[in-house]
């Protein structure tokens, strides 16, 4: 026998294996899916295995992993990318076509994306998009490397990006053409020094997935490197507290703002709070205060570490509080004069545009930016283990995150993310962002409609209106 007829033979051998072993694959497959079958029709009910699908269907998918979580641990389940809770209310918003009483903005048109934080300021911040990466903190939650990320994938699209809880690092400001320090319930990042190479400063009492909770990471969670950079003592916990101490009146707020804005000669000085059932007068305190921009975060916020219930029962969702501080700012004529921003679960195009179009001057992005940086490096850790084990700062593969590859990834997903925004605001007969407003949107809701001030779609509406 010739080579020739020896490689069809085994051509033939493994042919003839591999469609018998489908037969049997087949097979086994078949009588399996046989008797779950007949044992679901015909088992009774209290022993049919279908009870675990009603009971799935019944308490839900998320409950029911809690509940086993919760009966594990003495203490709380950490669910590090936020809760599951959609609300969709920014779904029932669109917006309108211009085609005949308004013309399309010309293709050619370059639209401007630009928007300035804290126009009043000595200093302003000016930024060319409208989306800011949120705070997210090295140590307490994300690596050092995803920071730098963070920082250098912002920079490359021209707007800035936020320490978040955790402490200040320098390659982190290294890599960033605009840095806001989160100013917080903490006892790092408020050494004079780390104040003066900010380029805007945000006053941190809360957030919508942690409301004004506190929190602790115990001494022997932290490796010596994420001590030391929080200033601590060896044994010593690190403790974020739920009040900001010295602040107790409106007083107090307008005096540290006072002093923040002197030390770093004049950038913008911001407050951040979650958005609760008063929101309008922790606006009213905030801006009395003299802050240059209030960040508003609703309650799809996510975060690491908080309490579920904190997570998934506290705040207000994201669209409504965009509706109520837009017509808080529009009420107090405080556009142009301080900037508002707005963030919690926001991801697309379209939301950042309707968040806008409600009255924000920008929006803030959190858990997209974590996944667009990202992006395919997840193949590292996936199937086997969850990406926070990539990101985490404890995670398992941590250290295989590539910087540089993260970065580009952001930027790309920033880019996309605003080419799309440019061309929405053309479709709207409008030349900048700034210029969306209310007017361009409606609402297929009425109680959002009367809430927000916006049309009602299933109400006429003429250019006069």
């Amino acid at each position: 026998m010739n080579d020739q007829d020896n490689l069809i033979s085994k051509f033939a051998l493994i042919t003839a294996s591999a469609l018998g072993g489908i037969y049997l694959t087949r097979k086994v497959i078949d009588y399996t899916a046989d008797w779950i079958t007949y044992n679901i029709t015909t088992d009774k009910y209290e022993k049919n295995l279908w009870m675990l699908a009603t009971s799935i269907q019944r308490y839900g998918i998320n409950k029911l992993v809690q509940t086993e979580l919760r009966s594990k641990t003495d203490s709380f389940i950490e669910r590090p990318i936020g809760g599951p809770n959609s609300y969709n209310y920014l779904d029932k918003i669109m917006f309108n076509i211009a085609q005949l009483h308004k013309l399309p903005t010309k293709r050619e048109t370059n639209i401007d994306t630009n928007v300035v934080i804290g126009p009043k300021a000595k200093k302003p911040l000016k930024l060319k998009i409208p989306i800011l990466v949120a705070g997210m903190s090295y140590g307490l939650a994300l690596t050092e490397a995803y920071k730098i990320a963070f920082a250098k994938g912002a920079s490359a699209v021209g707007t800035s990006t936020n320490t978040g809880l955790g402490p200040w690092l320098e390659k982190e400001r290294q890599a960033a053409k605009h840095l806001i320090l989160q100013y917080s319930r903490i006892s790092w990042n408020k050494k004079i020094k780390y104040l003066k190479q900010s380029d805007a400063i945000e006053i941190q009492f809360g957030q919508g997935a942690n409301a004004g909770a506190g929190k602790t990471l115990k001494a022997e969670n932290m490796n010596e490197k994420l001590r030391s950079r929080l200033g601590l003592q060896r044994g010593q916990d690190a403790v974020i507290h739920n009040r900001l101490e010295g602040i107790e009146s409106e007083q107090d707020l307008k005096a540290l703002i006072g002093k923040l804005r002197e030390v770093t000669n004049g950038v913008p000085i911001g407050v951040k709070i979650g958005a609760g059932k008063y929101l309008e007068d922790d606006l009213r305190i905030i801006v009395q205060a003299g802050a240059d921009f209030v960040s508003v975060d609703g309650a799809e916020a996510g975060t690491h570490g908080s309490l579920p219930t904190l997570e998934d029962d506290f705040g207000v969702p994201t669209a409504i509080a965009a509706a109520r501080a837009g017509n808080f700012w529009e009420h107090n004529n405080l556009k142009g004069r301080v900037s508002l921003l707005v963030g919690g679960g926001i991801s697309t195009p379209g939301d950042c545009l309707k968040i806008m179009a409600l009255g924000a001057d920008a929006v803030y992005l959190g858990t997209a930016i974590l996944y667009a940086t990202t992006h395919t490096q997840v193949l590292k850790v996936v199937p086997f283990e969850p990406p926070t084990q990539l990101a985490w700062q404890e995670g398992k593969y941590s250290g295989k995150f590539d910087i540089n590859k993260g970065a580009k990834s952001l930027a790309r997903f920033l880019r996309s993310t605003v080419y799309e925004m440019e061309e929405a605001v053309k479709a709207l007969g409008k030349s900048s962002v700034g210029e969306v407003s209310k007017e361009d949107i409606f609402s297929l809701d009425k109680d959002m409609a009367e809430l927000s001030g916006i049309a009602f779609a299933f109400s006429g509406q003429t250019k006069s209106n």
